[in-house]
Parts: structure tokens; sequence; C-alpha cells
């Protein structure tokens, strides 16, 4: 039996992560034996969103919420990566994983420890930390203001964007300048 049927069977012909039914294909979740227990079958969709984060619909990937819980390894891994990338701290930290797939999940993540952030007062901030916002600030796009005082728990670091962190405010994701930030 190939790998593709393997996973055709094991996941009903549906996407693992989202359960989509079109356009499936396998996907390798790296680093790999190319098994089927370290790959799983997923559509279109994911697997572009996956390959090109930059294009990262966070509103299709809310499917995680039940993948998480797989029996599948595979899944597992591929969701916990997800949600470390879209900064779903919250989630990542009710997965449970034996040490061996943690060690395999946390292969995959690219870690922020080369990007240095500081807040206000030059305190080092890490993803994960939280902060509290030091001055009222408008939200272009959202239509609030993040108000002096307001917390943001599990923030984190985005590559791409120098001088900011990612975090939510009032259940928005959004960049915020470190300027305007101190540690909590």
């Amino acid at each position: 039996m190939s790998i593709e049927e393997e996973l055709k069977t094991r996941s009903g012909s549906k996407c693992e992560l989202c359960q989509s039914s079109q356009n499936l294909s396998v996907f390798e979740v790296a680093p790999s034996d190319e098994s089927s227990e370290q790959s799983i079958y997923i559509c279109a969709t994911c697997k572009e969103q996956i390959e090109n984060p930059s294009m990262m619909d966070e509103t299709h990937f809310n499917c995680l919420n039940e993948s998480m819980w797989s029996e599948v390894p595979a899944v597992v891994v591929i969701s916990y990566r997800l949600l470390k990338l879209l900064g779903r701290e919250d989630l990542v930290d009710m997965i449970y994983m034996e040490d061996d797939v943690k060690a395999w999940a946390d292969a995959g993540v690219n870690s922020s420890s080369n990007v240095v952030v500081k807040d206000s007062n030059g305190v080092t901030l890490n993803a994960g930390d939280s902060v509290v916002i030091i001055k009222d600030l408008e939200v272009k796009g959202a239509g609030f203001t993040a108000k002096r005082g307001t917390m943001v728990k599990n923030i984190s670091i985005p590559q791409d964007v120098e001088g900011h962190i990612e975090g939510r405010v009032n259940g928005t994701k959004i960049y915020l300048k470190t300027e305007f930030l101190k540690k909590a």
C-alpha cells in the first residue's frame, strides 16, 4: 500500500487539518523519514499556507482547535508549529505531546532567538512575555484605540517587522511598536 493510500484511509479522504475533501495530497512533516507516520494528508489551501507563511490566513486555521487533539503525532506536530507561527501560545500550552514528539515539533519551529527586541525601558522581550501599553494607540483599520495600561499577554516576535511585537488587543491580532510598551 502506498503512503498516499495509507493516509487516505487514515484520514477518511479528508484534510487532516481542516476536514476539506478537495485537492488533497501528501505533506511530509520535516524532518521526515518519508513514512506515513511522519506525513499528513492535507488540502491545497492548507499546503499553500504552510509553504508560504506570508500568505497565512488565521481564520482558515481556526480548524487547529480540533486537529491539535488528533491521535496522529504528525498532525499534532504540524498543528503545534502552525499555532506557534500564529502566536497562539494559549492553544500551544494546551497541547500534550510525548517527549520525542515534542522534540520533533520543536525541530521545525523557527527560533526567534536571533532577533533581539527591547521595550521602551531597554528590557529584552521574548516570545510569550506579557507587556503593558504605555500610551493610547489608535489601531488603524480596526476601529478602536488600545488604551494605556492594557496588558498584552503571550506576545510573539515577528521576524519580518523590526521594532515590533505581535499580540492580541480586544481579541484582534495587531503589531505594536516596542517604544510604546513596557514588560509586565
